[in-house]
């Protein structure tokens, strides 16, 4: 028997074995991500120095394979989840990926609105114009336009925010065109597009795209937010807490290693995540001594409740708090007693 023919079969397992790496399942799996110091990534300007720390908590999210779906069942801290559940209908993952990074960009303003406003600092913003979030199928921007594109005008109109935008588009009559100016990876283009109403909703009419607003926050002394590739709204209470405790001069860490999760709105409410149970995980993993979990009113299957499920699970000595506003963050620090 030659040596080439010995060796077909563990030639044939070997590429079966490596195609099955690439072969995606209809799920996503959810680990424990990392959590993150925000000193080095948020400066504001002139700001002051801490002896503790804040930090932001990840979850790290994939498509699944064959083999990472059998791992993450046998563990412990990893979750499945059904595409439909991370995905939207007929999203790709393109726009799913477009869709959490402008969800970070929108957690970044927020917090930075919430900090600045609780510091007594005015705010102010600069209206650029809208990005395009998704592309719906069978309409008329499929394939001329692209998730992440930023839309400057429409028939050489500026505007002021993104409702201005779809008011003046519902103006029109299905089957005018309009001439839309854009930046696709910094290049400027043009794009003409016929208004058309959606298949699956008779009385709207667009030209199909899910947009959110591009908008520069003016604030001085000046801030910088450099999260790299962490999409998501998740982070925005602990960005929040940073920037705030640069604002002012009472350091609110009191000395502790803090960590933490929730989204931030506008007026400082804090919303729930998902993966909270792989954060505790990551966070009790770097030491953090302290840990924010949305309290959502108290509902018995709140984050805050299964946070702290968690963390007797693991027998971590961090200490659980429930929190529903930015305020009552806040207060809770400026009441600890300081660490020695």
């Amino acid at each position: 028997m030659s040596k080439i023919f010995k060796l077909r079969p563990i030639v044939v397992v070997a590429v079966v074995f490596m195609a099955s790496f690439f072969y995606t399942l209809p799920y996503y799996v959810s680990k424990p991500g990392m959590a993150k110091e925000l000193e080095p990534i948020i400066q504001v300007e002139n700001g002051y120095d801490e002896k503790g720390t804040f930090m932001l908590t990840t979850v790290r999210m994939g498509k699944a394979n064959i083999y990472s779906y059998l791992i993450a069942k046998a563990s412990k801290y990893q979750k499945i989840y059904p595409e439909k559940d991370i995905r939207r209908e007929d999203e790709t993952e393109e726009e799913y990926s477009t869709r959490q990074l402008h969800l970070m960009d929108t957690s970044k303003l927020n917090a930075i609105e919430v900090s600045y406003k609780k510091a007594g600092i005015p705010v102010d913003y600069h209206y650029k114009g809208v990005y395009v979030l998704n592309i719906f199928p069978d309409m008329p921007a499929e394939g001329k336009l692209l998730p992440g594109d930023r839309i400057i005008k429409i028939d050489d109109r500026s505007f002021t925010s993104s409702a201005s935008f779809i008011d003046y588009v519902n103006e029109k009559q299905v089957g005018d065109s309009i001439t839309l100016s854009i930046e696709r990876n910094d290049s400027p283009k043009e794009v003409t597009i016929t208004v058309a109403t959606y298949p699956q909703y008779p009385s709207k009419k667009g030209v199909g795209i899910e947009l959110v607003e591009d908008k520069e926050i003016i604030v001085k002394p000046t801030v910088k937010v450099n999260t790299d590739e962490i999409g998501g709204p998740s982070a925005g209470l602990m960005f929040s807490l940073e920037i705030y405790n640069q604002l002012t001069k009472e350091d609110l860490t009191q000395g502790y290693e803090i960590a933490g999760t929730g989204t931030i709105t506008a007026d400082g409410n804090v919303g729930p995540i998902g993966g909270i149970e792989q954060k505790i995980v990551a966070a009790d993993k770097v030491g953090a001594e302290i840990f924010f979990a949305p309290n959502e009113k108290g509902e018995k299957d709140s984050n805050y409740n299964a946070a702290v499920k968690t963390a007797k699970d693991i027998k971590t000595k961090m200490k659980i708090v429930p929190i529903d506003t930015f305020d009552e963050a806040v207060d809770y620090l400026i009441n600890l007693t300081p660490k020695k």
